[in-house]
């Protein structure tokens, strides 16, 4: 049985934009640490979060870093309290799919601007955890051109490209050595979870229930957006999309972009 069996029926939402419909391959799964940077609090558990319970499963070593602690997403709550509440929650999701691991840049939320100190932070943080893979979000500026993707996840993921490939290049902020941080050139790839332009995926039915229990984590901050549909429902939808182009039950998508080769 898997874990999800035996869980409420789940209610049917339509999603909101069209999805591709096309076969994933099936993402490698012949490495052995990743750096997971995203935007905000909650940024993972839209659909990432199951595949990274399937990855710690497998003994996989997975750390994560947000830019921002999420302080502007509560409009009924002040920064200088939304932030802590957001960290909290944060951890707890992470825990909930293996991730004991979760450090904040502490970028001010919803002004997150591309440039340099964005990707010497970025590169700092590759040389310090020197993962095989780095994972961030979607950053096209729409999601299947239906909905318009939010500024700091295009600001952090065009940042997590260059910050990468920075933290391999000794002539590039070497103010990072005078830190004791040596470059790092072997991120094979940069995976960008739930673009529409993804061609791989990975199988998360039997690791669905986490994905959940890890966004229902965010009780505070869901609480406070009226209308948000219930995790399951949520996740279940885009799962249940991204399923079939796998031939499986509930699936994941990424886009990859190659620093390496396989």
């Amino acid at each position: 049985m898997t874990e999800h069996e035996g869980a409420p029926e789940q209610a049917e939402l339509e999603l909101p934009f069209q999805l591709p419909t096309t076969p994933l391959e099936p993402l490698p799964e012949d490495w052995e640490s990743a750096l997971v940077i995203a935007a905000h609090p909650d940024d993972v558990e839209y659909g990432a979060a199951a595949a990274i319970a399937r990855w710690t499963g497998q003994g996989k070593r997975i750390v994560y870093c947000m830019v921002t602690s999420g302080q502007a997403g509560i409009d009924s709550m002040p920064p200088e309290q939304t932030g802590p509440l957001r960290e909290k929650e944060e951890r707890d999701a992470a825990a909930v799919v293996g991730v004991d691991e979760v450090e904040f840049l502490g970028y001010p939320d919803g002004v997150v601007e591309y440039g340099l100190p964005l990707r010497r932070d970025i590169a700092r943080a590759v040389r310090r955890h020197r993962p095989d893979i780095v994972i961030t979000g979607n950053f096209h500026e729409s999601f299947g051109g239906g909905m318009l993707n939010q500024a700091d996840h295009i600001a952090v993921g065009r940042a997590v490209l260059d910050g990468a490939r920075d933290a391999g290049n000794r002539w590039v902020f070497t103010e990072l050595l005078d830190e004791g941080l040596e470059p790092w050139n072997k991120v094979r790839a940069i995976w960008a979870a739930g673009s529409v332009e993804a061609q791989h995926g990975v199988d998360v039915t039997d690791t669905f229930e986490l994905g959940v229990r890890s966004l229902e984590a965010h009780a505070g901050y869901l609480g406070a957006l009226p209308g948000h549909p219930e995790p399951r429902d949520m996740l279940g939808m885009f799962g249940r999309a991204t399923g079939p182009r796998l031939g499986v039950e509930y699936g994941a998508a990424f886009e990859v972009y190659p620093l390496m080769l396989y």
